[in-house]
């Protein structure tokens, strides 16, 4: 079970939140978990949730970790950039409602630039998803957000 409340750990709100907790973080890891629910921004007329959304879980499940290590450092949570995924694969067209998702993310490289990869899984009753996302959380993110003056 987190330590913080997921609306804590991510840089998302309302239902753009579609995890229900983290249950464990370490070093260089983190799972999630969701249950999927009708009635959510993606969910499809049957409830379900279409497989491509696997790849914001994935997002959101590599933001709780950022948002783990930033709490457990007591800074704030940062925003950060899905920059793409390579080699997404699921057995499933559909995420079928009342499912129980776990979602894992392991960091296999990260630099001080803020570049990150990881290696995402989603499990779930006869579900199997995999990914490799890459992302990016710059140091400085206001140097990001804000225009140039012309």
């Amino acid at each position: 079970m987190s330590l913080w409340p997921i609306a804590e750990l991510l840089p998302h709100s309302g239902q753009m939140i579609l995890l229900d907790e983290v249950l464990r973080f370490g070093d260089e890891d983190v799972e999630t978990r969701l249950t999927v629910r009708p009635g959510g921004l993606f969910n499809l007329a049957d409830g379900s949730l279409p497989a491509w959304v696997g790849v914001e879980l994935m997002a959101q499940t590599v933001a709780a970790f950022a948002g783990c290590q930033a709490r457990q450092a007591g800074e704030p949570v940062k925003l950060g950039f899905l920059l793409g995924t390579r080699s997404f694969s699921c057995n499933v067209e559909h995420f079928p409602a009342g499912s129980e998702l776990h979602i894992s993310a392991l960091c296999s490289l990260r630099d001080d630039n803020g570049m990150g990869v990881f290696e995402c899984h989603i499990r779930g009753p006869n579900i199997q998803a995999e990914a490799r996302l890459n992302v990016f959380c710059p140091p400085q993110i206001g140097s990001y957000l804000t225009e140039p003056e012309l």
